[in-house]
């Protein structure tokens, strides 16, 4: 017990005698745990972007011959012939899908104005399967309605055709996928949810006689095929482009995205 009680004097007697070592390991441990409990606290709280409940417009500019035509920042050039369009922007959010699709709905009127659909996925998360089987539902449905429009028009001269860009964003991130494999990735996810939805409706206890066309028109793509492809879309002068990107952070920015939608407003 003496032998304790001596080394604990002995150690408190060292720290508390000045000397080059001791302040050396005081400062080191004021000026570093504060650093260590933000890092902690930090990785023990994650932030979280809630996603809006709102649709927002606004007005942009775009040219196809101005010099800087490719770049999003070209309604700063004078050159060339500048088009103005309204961006719409409907998140993904569950509440306001509703509002998105029936505007496309809307689209089947000859005064329609909608000349084209940017529908952004996260690239960096789309490997993972609770984040591709919602997307491609949602894209799912909105590819739908696009083919449904082509399909059902009562008029001999058919809708004018609403071309759709598959953004992936977020490609400057390590866990990003490149553009063909969310692509392929959509692609085989889709192939699920058609294949799931048919073989619903056969459990669903409709009639026989109805089966056939009720299939038919909730079938995405070419009719009976065994995996669905963006190029089925073609036969309902749908096309869907697949161009990587990134908003934030180093890499190709959204120039990509940007000149599609100036070659087709």
């Amino acid at each position: 017990m003496a032998d304790k009680m001596g080394s604990f004097t002995e150690f408190f007697e060292l720290i508390m005698t000045p000397s080059m070592p001791v302040i050396l390991i005081g400062a080191a441990i004021v000026l570093l745990f504060p650093i260590l409990l933000h890092y902690i606290l930090i990785k023990s709280t994650p932030y979280t972007t809630l996603p809006r409940q709102r649709p927002q417009t606004v007005e942009l500019t775009a040219s196809r011959d101005s010099k800087t035509a490719q770049s999003f920042r070209n309604h700063d050039d004078t050159s060339g012939t500048h088009t103005k369009f309204l961006l719409v922007d409907t998140p993904g959010h569950g509440k306001l899908r509703n509002y998105a699709l029936a505007k496309l709905a809307s689209s089947t009127s000859d005064k329609s104005k909608l000349k084209a659909i940017l529908f952004m996925v996260d690239a960096a998360a789309i490997s993972e399967n609770e984040v591709l089987a919602p997307t491609a539902s949602y894209l799912y449905d909105v590819l739908l309605g696009l083919q449904k429009r082509a399909s059902s028009s009562k008029s001999s001269k058919p809708p004018a055709p609403i071309p759709v860009l598959v953004a992936a964003n977020k490609t400057d991130l390590f866990t990003a996928l490149p553009g063909a494999l969310v692509k392929s990735n959509l692609e085989a996810e889709i192939t699920r949810i058609r294949s799931s939805r048919s073989k619903g409706l056969l459990d669903s206890g409709v009639g026989i006689d109805e089966i056939g066309s009720e299939e038919h028109d909730d079938w995405l793509g070419a009719y009976g095929t065994e995996k669905f492809t963006f190029d089925q879309l073609r036969e309902f002068d749908v096309d869907v482009d697949v161009i990587a990107g990134n908003v934030t952070g180093s890499g190709s920015g959204p120039d990509k995205w940007w000149s599609w939608i100036a070659q087709r407003i």
